[in-house]
């Protein structure tokens, strides 16, 4: 079977979960030399994300990436991760889109695109199901994405005698990023007790806002912390592992939502907003699941401007007393020296391994035109 895949490898998360995929992909051909596979990146290759990783994994993407005009075949079938927006273009008569979709409201733009495809691969089920109800036909499928196996559990000592809470992605309203530091702040802000971390840098957002932004979250209290850019995989792990609570997970709406799932899987206590895709990976066993207050429009003018072809519908929103309740839960759990067991559990039934093992199929009835 021949492939291309077609894929972003930078810092930022599109970029993390290609080089997972890639690595197992990697390890397919290794098995299998008939599996073969292209490397076409979209925008310019970065691995300095992923310093560290197997010398020979990086050799072979290193070569396909220099082969990229050479490997290509007009009878593969293309893998694309990216995003709706921009699916309309492809290197191969047949392609399979990968994709991250958070709202509720496929606009007909939308609707088009992924009909448009051979197939297209939601990473969670609740997009792909969605998709389905608003476009019966289409081929859509759902697979889940992984742990990152170069995360693991350092066992170091970051700020003894206090706890520390994190709050990690990049800002946005989709993501509570505001009403989730403000809150934390009223409840624990000046209590030398606790720290909240933010890791809240948006590439994508003018730089004075952002700044401006940043300057107002670290006057609310001196114990928010904003970190600098975090911009290799090493340096992720430990932020990750430096944090005691996760509050990531009250996210609004989300593909995966891979800060609260790293952090859980590494053991940690994460408060999980039960909606979006969370509910693929979170449940009560695992994670401080909370029940969404309702809706709100997820339009911010920003990143998601209403009216437009894309990004249209609404976030899931929580009550602020409920959120506070489950912190105050977390910190008696950390208290304790409970270590979140069944969240190391779950990066061990969540990997990129699985993740590759329900993509393969559709590619191989794509190629063979039984869909």
């Amino acid at each position: 079977m021949n492939i291309i895949f077609e894929a972003p490898l930078n810092q930022v998360s599109f970029g993390n979960v290609s080089y997972n995929i890639l690595r197992e992909l990697y390890r397919l051909n290794q098995r299998d030399p008939s599996f073969k596979v292209a490397y076409y990146p979209i925008s310019n290759p970065d691995l300095g994300a992923f310093s560290g990783g197997d010398a020979d994994f990086h050799k072979w993407i290193k070569s396909l990436i220099d082969n990229r005009y050479a490997n290509l075949s007009k009878d593969a079938v293309t893998l694309k991760l990216w995003h709706i927006n921009g699916a309309e273009k492809r290197i191969s008569s047949k392609q399979v889109l990968f994709t991250f979709y958070e709202l509720d409201e496929p606009t007909s733009v939308e609707k088009s695109l992924v009909g448009l495809q051979d197939a297209t691969i939601f990473s969670s089920s609740y997009a792909a199901t969605a998709f389905k109800t608003a476009l019966p036909n289409i081929n859509a499928f759902s697979a889940p994405l992984g742990f990152d196996e170069d995360f693991h559990q350092t066992n170091k000592k970051y700020l003894e005698g206090k706890i520390h809470f994190l709050l990690m992605g990049k800002f946005e309203k989709r993501k509570h990023t505001d009403k989730i530091i403000k809150l934390w702040a009223k409840k624990f802000g000046k209590d030398p007790r606790y720290q909240l971390s933010c890791s809240i840098l948006n590439p994508f957002l003018e730089k004075d806002l952002m700044k401006k932004l940043l300057i107002g979250y670290k006057s609310l209290a001196s114990n928010i912390n904003i970190l600098p850019f975090v911009s290799t995989n090493a340096e992720v792990n430990d932020v990750l592992n430096s944090a005691d609570i996760d509050l990531s997970g009250l996210s609004g709406a989300e593909g995966w939502g891979l800060p609260a799932f790293n952090a859980t899987c590494l053991g940690k206590w994460s408060i999980v907003l039960n909606a979006s895709s969370h509910t693929d990976w979170a449940n009560e066993n695992n994670a401080l699941l909370l029940n969404p207050s309702g809706k709100i429009e997820a339009y911010d003018g920003i990143f998601f401007k209403k009216g437009s072809d894309f990004n249209q519908g609404s976030i899931y929103d929580f009550n602020e007393e409920e959120a506070i309740y489950k912190m105050e839960v977390a910190i008696a759990m950390v208290e304790a020296g409970r270590k979140n067991e069944h969240g190391i559990e779950l990066g061990k039934k969540f990997t990129y391994a699985n993740t590759v093992s329900q993509i393969v199929p559709v590619l191989e009835k794509v190629a063979g035109g039984s869909l």
